[in-house]
């Protein structure tokens, strides 16, 4: 049984000295396209609270696609002026959203129900705020709304939220629980709303809604810290039948309310500068389920206390890697990553261990604690790989909740983009075994291996996912067969390279030939006659039209040929030959790097912009973020070294608009703390990882097992971006790779730096 907190489980026991979280900007990236979650939450934590700036409906009133909601899938931005609430879901760094459930506002004076503006045109509950009085940290938020002149702040333990706002002295307060809004909203997307008044101070409930998680519910408790004076609620339902009940005033004092669309309130008096506190618990299955998380984590009113308790928790998290950087701004920058690194997956169970399954039964966890949040299509490639050097317990359970997901799926595969115990089936491929392959050929985790080898066979071979049956019955996926068809091929073809290392460990020759064999797939797609991965038809031709430049409908997804024509990450050194040797794809690099893409290229694709672009390099978007590293195969590795350095140097920072993309659930963080240290997983599922140029001038990465890897850069510098000598416990490296194996050993590895490029 799973009863403890992971963080209670935290192997490195030892309290932080330093305040790493001071180096900590939860707004970097809360600008523009970054996406990132600004709010109050644990290391991993179920709840994530934090501010709403703006109710965007996913339609227009046409029935079009409103293009403003892309803006607001973490429920803030920046720019914006005003709050509507706080709300205790949320993701951090997604291309599509949902969540934002239970939005919380406190407000004075006349009762609104609105959030935006009433039917008769004037202000809604909203209220206005600067900046100035705003201040983000790890585990805690606070704003000053300046309409009702209330002082809000903001913490979290792993599965409550917990509100303590400063009101002036009113006859009229109010605090309204808003169950009509949630991120990506539509006029159907809440199914039904539950609350019961418990007593004068503690309501309970639920909320089902139909978004891109299309079955999703979420319980919670709500406690005051002192009674309520009066209550009500208004419903926003337009089919009004409502059996027996209709012979109650249902609206004002009444201890029960449900429907679809629901906004109640909870009246106080208050004297001035009295605080008004929270306590908001979340469960995946059970109005007592969150009440048992409530009593179990805060069962207190001390605000500081689980602040403090938080925060502690952040810095422990953070001090696993001590850097000393070459400015300031690079180590805020750092920290900064690394927090974001640690904001999902996140625990989907009660403290008893009971959760929500995919098959909607509520399951015991047994040996492991239950994760929800994979946005894998983005996390395999550089986030997973880091919670295996960095937080292997952690990514073991991932694994398991991933193979628990696989015992509950129906479709008998294992997640491909999931979230609250729903498969949402975004994006291509099936990650989820490359995930598991490179658990396993690093030796990370007690999960069984012959049970994931069995997921990830069967996974592979479901034939209506995605053009899968297609890929085994031509080796490809046909353009004529399914869209995406050449990014399908290369994904597909990776993943099977990664199920063959998973068989070859487990010594199952059999599976480990075949999949080898499915790993040759992208050669099919590969037209030597111009150079460049082409969608292929059923007949075998590959399709006339074709422009390589263009990122929409050319067999890609979020992507061109130019930049995801080059995902081969199993089979490199093969690639270059494929693709006329080292100097033709050097060649190609270069030029990748330094041409001017028109923007007819790239205007039908959101997640693909401007400020995350080098030339026809798209960093802000994960398909081409090996692509650095393929230099140290065409026997150039400075200019790996002075790429990454460039990208580090221009694609991040510590401000709010520094983030050059979506953070993708942390994909894009990850991608920058290990290229700080380096070094970068190009393949996971290989236990090398390819060496660059580290942006730190010292750190020192504490691992589970005890051991400490002290990472030096000699000479280090702003124009000190090329490496000539790289030893590793005094000796020297020979090559552009190093063993996982090696650096949880521990010891010293040194990176001498240099202004001068060198081929070694």
């Amino acid at each position: 049984m799973s009863c403890t907190n992971q963080s209670d489980k935290d192997p490195v026991s030892t309290m932080a000295v330093e305040d790493y979280s001071q180096y900590v900007n939860p707004m970097v990236g809360t600008s523009t396209m970054g996406h990132t979650f600004p709010g109050a939450t644990a290391p991993f934590g179920m709840v994530q609270l934090g501010p709403q700036t703006d109710m965007q409906p996913y339609f227009n009133p046409d029935g079009s696609y409103n293009k403003k909601t892309y803006e607001y899938c973490a429920g803030y931005q920046y720019r914006d002026t005003a709050i509507i609430g706080f709300a205790h879901t949320n993701f951090s760094g997604t291309g599509h959203s949902d969540l934002g459930d239970f939005l919380v506002m406190p407000t004075t004076g006349d009762l609104v129900l609105d959030p935006i503006k009433t039917n008769d045109g004037s202000k809604g509950f909203y209220s206005v705020f600067s900046h100035d009085n705003e201040n983000a940290a790890p585990g805690y938020y606070s704003v000053k709304l300046d309409d009702y002149n209330i002082d809000v702040e903001l913490t979290a333990s792993e599965r409550v939220g917990f509100h303590q706002y400063e009101f002036p002295e009113s006859d009229e307060a109010h605090i309204i629980l808003d169950l009509v809004y949630n991120i990506y909203h539509y006029d159907e997307k809440n199914v039904w709303t539950f609350l019961r008044v418990e007593n004068d101070s503690l309501i309970t409930g639920y909320r089902q809604t139909k978004g891109w998680g299309r079955t999703r519910k979420v319980f919670f408790a709500m406690q005051f810290s002192k009674p309520f004076k009066s209550y009500g609620h208004k419903k926003y339902d337009e089919n009004n039948y409502d059996g027996h009940y209709r012979y109650f005033d249902q609206e004002k004092n009444f201890p029960e309310m449900a429907g679809r669309n629901i906004r109640a309130y909870f009246n106080f008096d208050t004297t001035e500068n009295e605080k008004l506190k929270v306590k908001f618990a979340l469960s995946p299955v059970s109005m007592a389920g969150a009440l048992k998380n409530m009593e179990a984590e805060i069962p207190h009113w001390d605000f500081e206390k689980v602040k403090a308790e938080t925060q502690q928790k952040w810095n422990n998290e953070l001090a696993k890697i001590e850097v000393e950087s070459i400015s300031e701004e690079d180590k805020r920058t750092f920290y900064t990553a690394l927090y974001h690194t640690l904001l999902s997956p996140i625990v989907y169970e009660d403290v008893d261990g009971n959760y929500r399954g995919l098959d909607q039964n509520i399951h015991q966890s047994e040996g492991f604690t239950n994760y929800t949040i994979f946005s894998l299509w983005d996390t395999y490639r550089a986030l997973h790989p880091f919670f295996n050097l960095v937080q292997p317990s952690r990514n073991n359970d991932m694994i398991k909740s991933m193979l628990a997901h696989y015992d509950q799926s129906v479709h008998h595969m294992l997640p491909v983009w999931s979230h609250y115990a729903n498969e949402n089936w975004c994006m291509i491929g099936y990650h989820s075994t490359t995930v598991l392959a490179d658990a396993v050929v690093k030796g990370v985790g007690d999960f069984d291996r012959k049970r994931a080898l069995d997921a990830a066979v069967t996974t592979a071979k479901v034939p209506y996912f995605h053009g899968i049956g297609d890929y085994m019955k031509y080796g490809y996926v046909p353009e004529d067969k399914s869209s995406y068809s050449v990014s399908k091929t290369l994904e597909y073809a990776f993943d099977d390279w990664c199920i063959a290392q998973i068989a070859k460990n487990t010594g199952d020759e059999a599976i480990e030939n075949e999949f080898l064999e499915r790993s040759n797939a992208y050669k099919k797609v590969y037209d030597p006659s111009i150079g460049f991965m082409r969608p292929k038809l059923s007949n075998g031709e590959f399709r006339k039209e074709f422009d390589p430049l263009d990122t929409h409908g050319q067999g890609f997804i979020e992507g061109n040929a130019w930049n995801y024509g080059l995902y081969v990450p199993h089979q490199v050194e093969d690639m270059v030959q494929l693709m006329g040797g080292k100097s033709r794809l050097s060649g190609m690099l270069d030029s990748l790097f330094t041409m001017e893409l028109d923007d007819k290229y790239i205007e039908k694709n959101e997640d693909i912009t401007r400020d995350g672009m080098i030339g026809n390099y798209v960093h802000g978007n994960e398909p081409g973020h090996h692509i650095p590293f393929l230099y140290n195969y065409t026997g150039e590795p400075y200019k790996t070294q002075s790429r990454v350095r460039m990208i580090m140097k221009t694609m991040y920072g510590a401000e709010v608009n520094s983030l050059c993309g979506n953070d993708d659930a942390g994909q894009m963080s990850a991608w920058y703390i290990f290229n700080s240290l380096g070094f970068y997983p190009l393949a996971p599922g290989s236990e090398y990882y390819e060496l660059g140029s580290p942006a730190v001038k010292k750190a020192v990465v504490t691992f589970e097992n005890g051991n400490q890897l002290s990472i030096t850069a000699n000479n280090q510098s702003e124009e000190n971006v090329y490496v000539s000598k790289v030893t590793l416990n005094g000796n020297e490296i020979d090559g552009t790779k190093i063993s996982h194996f090696d650096l949880i050993k521990g010891g010293e590895l040194v990176f001498e730096m240099s202004d001068q490029a060198t081929n070694k």
